[in-house]
C-alpha cells in the first residue's frame, strides 16, 4: 500500500469508509427489519423491577431460539436417515452440538445470578417452568427420551400438544439409526425393529453386538461409525447441559422445589441417569 493510499484509509469517500455504506432503507430491509428486532424485544417483559429478572428472562430466551434451531435440526437430519442418507445429517448433527454448547454456557452467565437476586422475582412468574418448555421436550422425544407424563403441561393446547404426541409415538433418531444398522445386514430383531415408539429404549444384545462388529471394522461400516460417534456426540454435549442446568439449580435454589412442581434438583439429579443411545456407550467397555 502506497503512503497515498494508507493516508485515504477511512476517511469520507474512501472504499472502506463508514459513508459508503447503506444508509436509506425506505424501500429495503434493514437489519433490524429483517430480524424483527422490535418483536423481539417487545418478548422481554420482566413482570417485577427486579434487575436480575432481566438476565433470567434473556437466558431462557436465547434458549429457546437455540432449541427451536436444533429440533429443525433434528427433523431434517431424520428426513434423510429415513431415505437412508447418512452423509448430509452429520453436518446437521454437528450443528446441533454447537447449539448445544451454547446452551450450556449459558448456565455459566445464569450463575451469576445470586440467591437473594433470584428471590427479588421469584414468585412473580408462579408454576411457569423450563419443565414446560416445548421445544425442549420435542428435542427430548426426537432423541429417544420418551414418557407420556411429559405431555400433560401441554394438553391445554393442541397445537403444541399434537405434534408431540405425535413425535412420541413415531420412531427417534437412533430407532431410525438402528434400521439402517439393519439394513446393513446385521438383521436386528423385531423387538427392537417394531417396538413401542412411545416407550424409552431398552438396550439390546443383538443391537450390541451389530455395534461392536462396526466398531471392530469402521473401514467396511464408515458411515455408520460415523453416525453412531456423531449421535455420541450429541449425547455428550446434552449430558453437559444437563449437569449444568443441575448445578445452576442448586447455585441458585439448593434443593427447593422447582417452580413447576418438581422436586427440583433432585429431578435434575435423575434425568443425569437417563441414557438415550445405551449400546453406542456400552461398547467401549468390550472393545
Amino acid at each position: 500500500m502506497t503512503d497515498q493510499a494508507q493516508k485515504n484509509v477511512g476517511r469520507p469517500g474512501a472504499p472502506d469508509s463508514a459513508d459508503q455504506a447503506y444508509s436509506d432503507f425506505t424501500r429495503s430491509l434493514s437489519y433490524g427489519d429483517y430480524l424483527q428486532l422490535e418483536l423481539l424485544r417487545s418478548a422481554h417483559q420482566p413482570v417485577t423491577e427486579a434487575h436480575d429478572e432481566h438476565l433470567f428472562i434473556a437466558i431462557h430466551h436465547v434458549s429457546e431460539v437455540w432449541l427451536d434451531l436444533i429440533v429443525r435440526e433434528l427433523q431434517a437430519a431424520m428426513l434423510l436417515l429415513e431415505g437412508g442418507i447418512t452423509d448430509g445429517p452429520l453436518k446437521m448433527l454437528s450443528r446441533v452440538v454447537r447449539a448445544e454448547e451454547q446452551m450450556t454456557n449459558a448456565w455459566d452467565v445464569l450463575k451469576t445470578m445470586t440467591p437473594t437476586d433470584y428471590l427479588e422475582f421469584r414468585s412473580a412468574f408462579g408454576q411457569a417452568s423450563g419443565f414446560q418448555s416445548e421445544r425442549y421436550r420435542m428435542m427430548e422425544f426426537m432423541l429417544g427420551n420418551r414418557n407420556a407424563v411429559m405431555l400433560r403441561p401441554h394438553a391445554h393446547r393442541e397445537e403444541l400438544y399434537g405434534p408431540l404426541k405425535e413425535a412420541m409415538e413415531a420412531p427417534s433418531i437412533y430407532d431410525l439409526t438402528l434400521r439402517l444398522l439393519s439394513q446393513a445386514g446385521f438383521g436386528l430383531p423385531a423387538e427392537v425393529l417394531e417396538r413401542d415408539y412411545s416407550q424409552p429404549y431398552r438396550s439390546h444384545p443383538a443391537v450390541k453386538a451389530a455395534w461392536m462388529e462396526v466398531y471392530r471394522n469402521t473401514d467396511r461400516y464408515w458411515e455408520l461409525y460415523e453416525l453412531a460417534e456423531k449421535l455420541l456426540d450429541v449425547e455428550d454435549q446434552f449430558r453437559r447441559w444437563r449437569f449444568n442446568h443441575l448445578t445452576t439449580v442448586e447455585r441458585v435454589i439448593g434443593f427447593k422445589r422447582g417452580s413447576g412442581g418438581t422436586s427440583g434438583a433432585g429431578y435434575l439429579k435423575k434425568a443425569l441417569d437417563v441414557v438415550l443411545f445405551p449400546e453406542l456407550w456400552e461398547v467401549r467397555t468390550e472393545l
